[in-house]
This record gives C-alpha cells, sequence and structure tokens, in this order.
C-alpha cells in the first residue's frame, strides 16, 4: 500500500514532533515495559496521546498494554472522535483504503423518482489508475467484479474491492433513462499523481465568473494559485466560483493561501484561525501571513495579494466530501466576505491535527499517529460545525443523468451558483427531492479505514 495519500484524513500544520522516549511514562509509578515490545510502543502511544490528544483527560487511566498496537490505540479515542487513525509504516495493510486511494475514482448508488436505482461514477482523478483506464465522470456502472449492484449490497462490495489489487467493472452511458453501450473496464490498483487545479471563465450579459475546481490542498500549491488569480485579475472577473465538492482538506496553509487572494480589506495582521487544544496546546491563534509561511515553499502573504481579487461575495461547491481545510476556507472567509455555499451539507471536522511519529536516530518505533489536536474557530470565534455546514442553497448534483464534466456550465452545482449570479435566485433542481443517494464510495464509514 503506498504512503502517500490523494487526500489527507487529518490535515497537517507542518510541524515535526520529537519523542524521546518510548519505554517510560512520565506519571510516577508507570510501567516500564522492555524496549521493541508491544507494550512497550503502547505506552509510548499513551505518552504522545496524553500530550497531545484532544480529548485526553477522557482517556482510560489503565488501558490494557497487551492489546495490539492498532487496538490499544482505538481503546483510548473519545466517543466523539471520528478521525484519528494509527498506521504502522513498517505494515501496508495498517493504512486507510478507500475506493478513491486505491483506484482514484468514486461512485454514488442513487435512487430516480421512478424509484430505479443506478450507480453512477461522480469523480475520476486525472492520470490514476481508473483515468487511464478509460473510466470517466457520468458514466453508469451496472457490476462490480460480476456481481450487480444495489442498495443492499453496495457497502459490502465498496468493502470487498478494498482487498483486491484489480477490479472489474460493467459500465455503460446514460441515455434516455436506461444504460446503454455497456462495456467491461479493469482498474488496477495503483499510484494517483497530484491533481491539477482546474479554472475556467464564463461570461454572460458582460459579466465574467471564474470558476475553479480544487481536488485538495497540498502544501506548495502557492504559486498554482497564484497564476490562476493572475489569470483572473487579468481577465477582470467580478464573481467567483469555488468548487471544493470532493476536497478532503489538506494543508491549512495552501487553504490560508486561497483564503488571502479573494476578498478585500485584508492585511498581513489580520487574523485567519484559532486553535483550541487540550490543557498543554491551549490556544493558538494565526495571521493569514504566519499561517501562510508555515508552508516552507509557499509564496508569502504580500505576494499573494498583488493578484488578490478583492470580492466582496464567493461561492463555493460542496458535498459530504468537502472536509478539514476545505471546511475552513468557508466558514474562514466569512468574517470577510458573503459566503454563499451550494451543494449538500459539509462532512462536518471541525478539528486539526499533525503527525505524531518518533524522530530518533535510528528510529525505534515505526508507528505513525494521527490524532485529533485542535478545534478550530474563525477570526470571529465562530466553529463547532461538527455537523457538518449547510449551504444556503441546497442542490443535489445527482438532479440531472448523465453527470456533466467538472467546469461545464451546464452541470447542476455550477448552474445553479450561475443562476444565482445571473437572475438572483436559485433553480429548480435546489428544491429536488426526488433523487435519493443511497450509498457513496467516498462516506466516512466507506473512506476512513479505522
Amino acid at each position: 500500500m503506498k504512503k502517500h495519500f490523494t487526500f489527507q484524513l487529518l490535515f497537517l500544520l507542518a510541524v515535526s514532533v520529537f519523542i524521546l522516549s518510548c519505554t517510560r511514562n512520565d506519571d510516577e509509578g508507570a510501567p516500564v515495559f522492555p524496549e521493541g515490545s508491544t507494550e512497550s510502543v503502547n505506552l509510548w502511544v499513551q505518552d504522545s496521546m496524553k500530550r497531545y490528544y484532544y480529548w485526553a483527560e477522557q482517556m482510560p487511566a489503565k488501558p490494557d498494554y497487551h492489546l495490539p498496537v492498532k487496538d490499544f490505540f482505538k481503546s483510548l479515542l473519545s466517543a466523539q472522535d471520528r478521525f484519528s487513525f494509527a498506521v504502522d509504516t513498517q505494515d501496508p495493510s495498517s493504512y486507510p483504503r478507500s475506493v478513491r486511494n486505491m483506484y482514484g475514482f468514486d461512485y454514488a448508488v442513487i435512487q430516480l423518482a421512478n424509484g430505479n436505482v443506478v450507480t453512477t461514477v461522480k469523480l475520476v482523478m486525472k492520470n490514476s489508475p481508473a483515468f487511464n483506464s478509460g473510466l470517466e465522470r457520468g458514466m453508469m456502472i451496472t457490476k462490480i467484479n460480476g456481481t450487480a449492484i444495489t442498495a443492499a449490497n453496495a457497502e459490502e462490495l465498496t468493502s470487498s474491492i478494498k482487498d483486491k489489487t484489480v477490479i472489474e467493472l460493467r459500465v455503460g452511458n446514460w441515455k434516455n433513462g436506461a444504460v446503454t453501450d455497456e462495456k467491461n473496464i479493469t482498474v488496477y490498483y495503483g499510484y494517483s499523481f497530484e491533481q491539477p487545479l482546474e479554472s475556467k471563465i464564463f461570461e454572460k450579459n458582460g459579466k465574467k465568473t471564474g470558476y475553479l475546481y480544487i481536488y485538495d490542498f497540498p502544501d506548495g500549491m502557492t504559486s498554482s494559485l497564484n497564476q490562476k488569480f493572475a489569470a483572473f485579475k487579468a481577465a477582470g472577473i467580478q464573481e467567483l466560483i469555488l468548487d471544493l465538492r470532493y476536497n478532503y482538506g489538506g494543508s491549512v496553509s495552501s487553504a490560508a493561501a486561497l483564503c488571502s487572494m479573494i476578498p478585500s480589506g485584508i492585511s498581513s495582521s489580520s487574523p485567519f484561525i484559532i486553535y483550541k487544544g487540550n490543557k498543554n496546546g491551549g490556544e493558538v491563534k494565526r495571521t493569514f501571513a504566519r499561517q501562510i509561511a508555515y508552508d516552507p515553499a509557499a509564496l508569502d502573504f504580500n505576494a499573494l495579494r498583488t493578484n488578490a481579487l478583492n470580492l466582496n461575495k464567493v461561492y463555493i461547491l460542496t458535498s459530504r466530501s468537502t472536509a478539514s481545510a476545505s471546511e475552513i476556507v468557508i466558514n474562514n472567509l466569512k468574517p470577510y466576505m458573503q459566503v454563499i455555499q451550494v451543494g449538500d451539507v459539509t462532512l462536518g471536522k471541525d478539528m486539526a491535527g499533525f503527525m505524531v511519529e518518533d524522530k530518533r536516530k535510528p528510529k525505534k518505533i515505526s508507528w505513525q499517529l494521527h490524532p485529533v489536536i485542535y478545534k478550530v474557530f474563525n477570526a470571529d470565534g465562530e466553529g463547532g460545525y461538527n455537523n457538518g455546514i449547510s449551504p444556503q442553497i441546497t442542490a443535489s448534483e445527482y438532479a440531472a443523468l448523465p453527470l456533466l464534466p467538472l467546469g461545464d456550465s451546464q452541470e447542476t452545482l455550477i448552474a445553479e451558483a450561475m443562476n444565482n449570479i445571473y437572475s438572483k435566485s436559485a433553480g429548480k433542481n435546489a428544491l429536488d427531492g426526488s433523487i435519493k443517494i443511497l450509498f457513496q464510495s467516498d462516506t466516512p464509514s466507506a473512506a476512513i479505514g479505522k
């Protein structure tokens, strides 16, 4: 299993954590175990979690040190925690697995107004195994490994393909309310390359609208963002649509860089984010400039502001796959401008963390911890969106089949935003409740392997 993921389940703060001891606890009377034993690793896990974990005070006082490491880590987690996880860098099977990070695509099982159940491909990552096999957004999947997909077996089928290295898909096109031109596509497990930013400029009635699709927020993306915004600024766009519908998050610094290029009236000292941790972590406040600077490869705040659009409003397209740093974009722009969210409620990951690992040389513990460490808030102290951020314009991208390419002006969510921009009202799809989403391969249970 590869150690690089196309999405990040906990976005990084670009911090290296040095853990100096793996065999003792600072508490008087703590147990001591032989170095290299499972128990000694578990003690290191406990020490680390006591220091950094947001819910450290809820951890059991006397955990079972004899459990396997992954089970021990789970035994420490709060019932409120949906996102913390641990991996053993020497054991590929310990890494979270999903259809997206293994094969480079995602799909949804939906029930149409007439009661029929169909499965549509909603995302195909560029230069991924699925992309190279000819899979396209908007195709319909009728079978996975020879088994027809139903509402009852969709989750089980999704789980089963995460244990394989090759899958066979029966796919077709959607025409006149039916699947036609069926064929088989073989997709091999493999690496998906970093996803490019995709942009368009739409013009209607003399008004120009910029569209920017952002798959995730890796460190080092500020140069690409700067180029896109320079093109938008040169074209004189008056409105902006950010498409974050499949964005699981990533670097908070990259999210801050994006946010710095949109509103007017901000400076390097303008507050961007507040982190609130446990008694050890306390409260940390960061300005736009300081948060951006945590990415050593980033352009600085002043360089980015030269291509700022200075808008007073932004449209953001969202879904249940919009999480972490992409939710920070939504919430943390609100103190500075009007944010009009179009689509579905977001995932609700109002938390931040960084990777905790043994930095000694030579390394004695191969495990990496990815715990929740902070709750995050905007400059006005607003946060607490663990149930997701609700859109002002509710719309389903499945309201019209087949799904159109991302960036197409007639694609459902883009059309909803465009309709609001040019006619100041939501379209008919915003009220369409006839489509029911039965299962999505990137739902939290399907995407996060704990």
